[in-house]
């Protein structure tokens, strides 16, 4: 079987990666399961200074699901080269760090440096995240600052970028299309969906910054929507996040048009997740008759 997945100039061992901000630096769970059967790791943001993230509680369970307001806490590109870059270019899964910033200028300058002094697989520029005030969805909402970020970015790295995607705009496949035609290699689809929970008895937010992003098992159908639109709308991969925990959700990306999956929120259930759905695939190859996971988006509309 080949289970290969092909992003710019990189080949992916196979389809099931780890999905940013679910999987820390990848050190955190090399005791748990066996980093070398995954396909791709997505590290935690990256900014070009250290942040410390939003005020706590930044993290608490919803119905099905989780909310979270991280903030993007993070060790800042120094702090990363120093303190994770060491173990990361160790492994032998594909590695992309995901770059974060406030401006298009601080994308392409973290990416440029990373490039110097951290060099890994690629890059995932998160354009999406719903927890910041600056960066994050009000470049993300906007497919010309999506173009123009991503051009940025693609004019000092000759390895692969991939794009992260909003849920929360009203045509996410216009996005796309701006991602697409600045060069980015693949897209990741998708982020969070802005939620919030209200503590009744003490009428206020339960997160101190009143909403958060919503992941887990809740998002599923609107990923996988999502997926199918995108998939749809470009000629590059796409990469499929929102609500996998186990085989069955997985392969409903794939079916829908996904090449990769990145799996999020149910690592921190079960960190076994990606060992599953990795047989799940192969199970499903044989009982399809089907020799790549590259096959398997053509079924749905056969």
């Amino acid at each position: 079987m080949d289970l290969t997945v092909r992003i710019g100039d990189v080949t992916v061992s196979n389809p099931v990666g780890v999905a940013s901000g679910t999987f820390g630096y990848g050190s955190e769970y090399e005791q748990l399961i066996d980093l070398k059967s995954i396909g791709a790791l997505f590290t935690k943001a990256v900014t070009w200074e250290p942040r410390p993230g939003n005020r706590i509680p930044r993290i608490i369970e919803t119905t099905s699901g989780l909310l979270n307001s991280i903030g993007l806490a993070n060790v800042g590109r120094e702090g990363f080269a120093k303190e994770k870059y060491p173990f990361l270019s160790g492994l032998s899964c594909s590695t992309f760090v995901n770059v974060a910033g406030n401006t298009e200028d601080d994308y392409a300058r973290t990416v440029e440096w990373l490039d110097e002094h951290a060099p890994l697989t690629g890059y995932e520029l998160n354009v999406s995240c719903p927890n910041v005030k600056e960066g994050g969805l009000s470049i993300g909402g906007s497919p010309r600052m999506v173009e123009v970020v991503t051009r940025r970015v693609r004019a000092v790295t000759d390895k692969p970028v991939i794009v992260k995607l909003t849920p929360n705009v009203t045509d996410i496949t216009e996005i796309a299309r701006a991602a697409e035609a600045a060069g980015a290699d693949a897209l990741s689809a998708m982020n969070t969906l802005v939620g919030m929970v209200i503590d009744v008895d003490a009428c206020r937010s339960v997160l101190p910054g009143k909403t958060g992003g919503l992941s887990g098992p809740a998002v599923l159908p609107v990923g996988v929507a999502i997926v199918y639109r995108v998939s749809r709308a470009v000629s590059i991969p796409v990469i499929g996040i929102g609500g996998i925990d186990g085989p069955d959700s997985a392969l409903q990306y794939l079916l829908a048009g996904a090449s990769a999956l990145q799996i999020g929120t149910a690592n921190f259930v079960d960190p076994t997740v990606t060992d599953r759905v990795l047989e799940g695939i192969r199970s499903f190859l044989s009982h399809h008759n089907l020799t790549a996971a590259g096959e398997i988006a053509g079924l749905l509309d056969r």
